[in-house]
C-alpha cells in the first residue's frame, strides 16, 4: 500500500510507493554536437566581460588562463542596474526587476558534468559560490541569492552543455525557502534545537536512507523524497549561511559531490537533474528576518534527478508521487559507492 509522507521542513506531502523495486529508466537525450562553445577556453569574446575569475597570475581578464569564470547571463531575467521600487497595482503588488543573473563556468574544458572534474577543481567552483554570495550580500536590494545547476533538457538546461552553474539574485525570498525558514523556525521555537541537525543525527542513527558520510558532510535520501534518487547534502556542523563555509569544508564537499555523482552514475547513469543550494536570505536588508535564524536555519544542497515530468496532479495539489522509495534508492546508491 502507498504511503503519504509529510516533509517536516516544508509541511508538504509526498505519495511514496514502498513496494516497487523497478529502477526507473532515465530519459534518453541526444548528445550535443559541438561546433563552437562560448564557454570553452579561447572563446572568451563570445561571452559578456567577466565579473570574477580564478585564473593564473600571468593571465589577463577576458582571455585564456582561467580555471573558473563568472560572467553575466547574456539574456538576464533580472538586472543589477536601477533602483528597487515597490508598487501597489490595486490588490496586486509589484517590485522593479532588480537583481543579478550570472553564469559560473566551472572549467575551461568542454565537459558536461561537474563530477568529471578532479576534486581540487570542484573545490574552486565551491569557493566561487562563496565569493559571489558574499559579494552580492553587500547589496541590500538583493534579498536572496539562488545558485543552481540544470543538467539535461528535462531539467531545464540551456542549449550549452558545458558544465556550469547559474546564479540569480532576487529582490524577494522564494516561497519554498520561506516554507523551510518557517518550518525550521517553528521547530526551534518549540525545542530550541535545529531541525536539520536533528534530522542528520536521526538519519545517521537509523541508516536506511543514509547514502554515505564524510568527516564534515552527510548525504541521504529525504524521508519524503519527491523524486527517485533525490538526495540532500548537509554540513554536519551547524551553519546557517553558505558564505561561512571554510576552505577545509570546500575540500570535503568537493570529494562528497564527486563521490555522490559517481554513485548515481554507476546506479542508473546520470539523468537530467537539478542541483540547488538552499542558503539563508541576505540579512542586510532585514536584520530582524528571524531573530533566531543563525540558530534555526541550516544550509544544504538538494540533488533532484528529473526522471519523470511534472503533471497536472503535482501542479493541482502540491503533492508529488514518487514510485521508488527513498530507502530503496539509498540502498542502491550505497551499493554503488
Amino acid at each position: 500500500m502507498s504511503e503519504v509522507r509529510r516533509d517536516i521542513v516544508t509541511d508538504t506531502w509526498v505519495i511514496i510507493d514502498p513496494d516497487n523495486t523497478d529502477i526507473p529508466e532515465i530519459p534518453h537525450e541526444k548528445p550535443e554536437i559541438v561546433q563552437s562553445c562560448p564557454f570553452d577556453e579561447g572563446n572568451e569574446s563570445q561571452t559578456p566581460p567577466e565579473i570574477y575569475a580564478v585564473r593564473d597570475s600571468t593571465s589577463k581578464p577576458n582571455g585564456p588562463g582561467w580555471k573558473v569564470r563568472v560572467v553575466p547571463n547574456i539574456n538576464p531575467i533580472l538586472r543589477i542596474e536601477g533602483e528597487l521600487k515597490k508598487f501597489g497595482m490595486g490588490v496586486y503588488d509589484m517590485v522593479t526587476g532588480i537583481g543579478a543573473n550570472e553564469v559560473i563556468i566551472e572549467t575551461p574544458r568542454h565537459l558536461e558534468n561537474i563530477f568529471e572534474l578532479p576534486p581540487e577543481d570542484i573545490r574552486l567552483v565551491l569557493q566561487t559560490y562563496r565569493t559571489r554570495i558574499t559579494d552580492l550580500h553587500n547589496d541590500k536590494r538583493m534579498r536572496y541569492i539562488l545558485i543552481f545547476k540544470n543538467h539535461g533538457h528535462l531539467a531545464g538546461s540551456s542549449t550549452i552543455a558545458h558544465t556550469h552553474s547559474d546564479l540569480i539574485a532576487l529582490p524577494a525570498t522564494p516561497v519554498r525557502i520561506k516554507l523551510k525558514l518557517k518550518g525550521t523556525f517553528e521547530y526551534y521555537s518549540y525545542k530550541e534545537r535545529c531541525l536539520l541537525c536533528d534530522i542528520i543525527q536521526q538519519e545517521i542513527e537509523f541508516g536506511d536512507r543514509l547514502v554515505f558520510q564524510s568527516d564534515r558532510f552527510v548525504v541521504f535520501t529525504p524521508y519524503a523524497s519527491r523524486f527517485p534518487f533525490e538526495m540532500l547534502i548537509l554540513p554536519k556542523n551547524h551553519s546557517f549561511s553558505y558564505k561561512r563555509i571554510t576552505d577545509e569544508e570546500c575540500n570535503d564537499l568537493a570529494y562528497v559531490l564527486k563521490k555522490t555523482f559517481n554513485s548515481l552514475d554507476r546506479t542508473i547513469g546520470i539523468p537530467p537533474y537539478n542541483l540547488i543550494l538552499n542558503d539563508s536570505p541576505n540579512l542586510l536588508p532585514r536584520s530582524d528576518y528571524w531573530t533566531t535564524i543563525e540558530q534555526d536555519f541550516h544550509w544544504h544542497i538538494e540533488i533532484i534527478p528529473r526522471i519523470y515530468r511534472t503533471t497536472g496532479f503535482e501542479l493541482g495539489t502540491g503533492f508529488y508521487i514518487n514510485r521508488l522509495s527513498p530507502e530503496r534508492a539509498a540502498a542502491l546508491l550505497r551499493a554503488n559507492l
